[in-house]
């Protein structure tokens, strides 16, 4: 039989159960929202602090005008580069449907026209048994998905206008809210996990600064610094390969796939000059950036190995989608600092251990039992 007393801590903790269950019903589909809200307003956490102190720590008057400044600072670009994007993504579609419509003894004579290695190239494609044509529809046919891909982005803007709002609701409220609803959550945690949550709770706040000024800023750095590259050859829509550049950059080690892969672009059209001159403007210049500067933001802010924050990166992308880039490098920086405690621990406790055996070696072999 069981006591009454058991049955008393079994329904308590499946009534609480079912409860968190219900409430992840009610709340799933704002997590992504809150949760991108929860990101920007840490990064901008000191602009906000400034700001409240400027207007004498009105917490909901400055919790409104950093929302309202914020909102300006993202909606208007945006709603430009969108208008911008939808007509370039037709030029670059047109412009690459005519290169490939040209079949391919105009692309095998700007092969051959490459500089050290054309000209073995265009051998080794014209001695090589393939179908030109096959590969130039099929090459039509994935343009065209990759051309309605964008075009649903751009369209797509527009149906997520409402998450937008969301996120951008949720900012205010943790502008104004924020440090006590920090409080409670530590408060909390710290009930479960003891004085430990302090040392979890800086890892993930240092590894979320890392990854917004070490991906997402240095990203869009690198999309502003290639789309300059872009422009100055003369490509016919700078502005969108300067936003999948920057996309791009989120990964790490990524970049040199989107200029090198249009330098080479160039030069099968002929420019030989413009995509030499991408190739040294993407490897001295963008890379320079992508390979150096973010490295040392975030392993010097985290101390933590950049190699690890990469693997975050990537498998938090493909377990969470774009919000991952912030969720797996915050889930690695937890287990390591959980992994560097367990070690400081360990490491505590085994001099104890060897003074505890030396103790028991110096006694006297006739005091010690038999």
């Amino acid at each position: 039989m069981v006591s009454e007393r058991t049955v008393r801590h079994i329904i308590p903790s499946v009534m609480l159960a079912g409860l968190l269950l219900l409430s992840w019903a009610v709340l799933s589909p704002f997590i992504i929202p809150a949760s991108w809200a929860a990101i920007i307003a840490f990064a901008t956490w000191p602009l906000y602090e400034r700001l409240r102190r400027t207007l004498r720590h009105q917490h909901t008057l400055a919790a409104l005008v950093m929302t309202v400044l914020l909102a300006t600072a993202v909606v208007l670009p945006l709603l430009w580069l969108m208008g911008l994007l939808q007509r370039e993504v037709g030029h670059a579609y047109a412009a690459v449907q005519a290169q490939l419509a040209q079949g391919v003894q105009p692309f095998l004579e700007r092969i051959g026209q490459l500089p050290w290695i054309g000209e073995r190239l265009r051998e080794y494609l014209e001695t090589t048994p393939w179908n030109p044509e096959a590969i130039r529809d099929e090459l039509l046919a994935w343009m065209r998905d990759r051309v309605n891909w964008l075009l649903n982005i751009v369209g797509g803007v527009g149906r997520n206008a409402v998450k937008l709002a969301l996120a951008l609701v949720t900012v205010f409220f943790i502008y104004r809210d924020g440090e006590r609803l920090l409080y409670q959550v530590h408060s909390v945690l710290h009930r479960f996990l003891g004085p430990r949550i302090d040392g979890y709770l800086t890892a993930m706040a240092g590894m979320t600064k890392a990854v917004v000024w070490g991906l997402v800023v240095t990203a869009i750095a690198q999309g502003i610094v290639a789309a300059l590259g872009y422009w100055w050859v003369g490509l016919s829509a700078p502005v969108l390969a300067g936003m999948l550049t920057a996309l791009i950059a989120m990964i790490p080690f990524g970049t040199p796939f989107a200029w090198g892969s249009i330098a080479v672009w160039l030069l099968l059209e002929g420019d030989t000059v413009g995509g030499i001159t991408l190739l040294l403007w993407g490897t001295l210049v963008v890379s320079w950036v992508d390979n150096l500067v973010r490295p040392i933001v975030i392993s010097s802010a985290t101390r933590i190995p950049f190699l690890l924050v990469m693997f975050g990166v990537l498998g938090g992308l493909a377990a969470f989608g774009l919000i991952g880039l912030f969720v797996g490098p915050v889930i690695l920086a937890v287990l390591v600092a959980v992994w560097r405690e367990w070690i400081a621990e360990a490491e505590l406790a085994a001099p104890d251990a060897d003074a505890a055996a030396s103790a028991s070696e110096e006694v006297p072999a006739a005091q010690q039992p038999e």
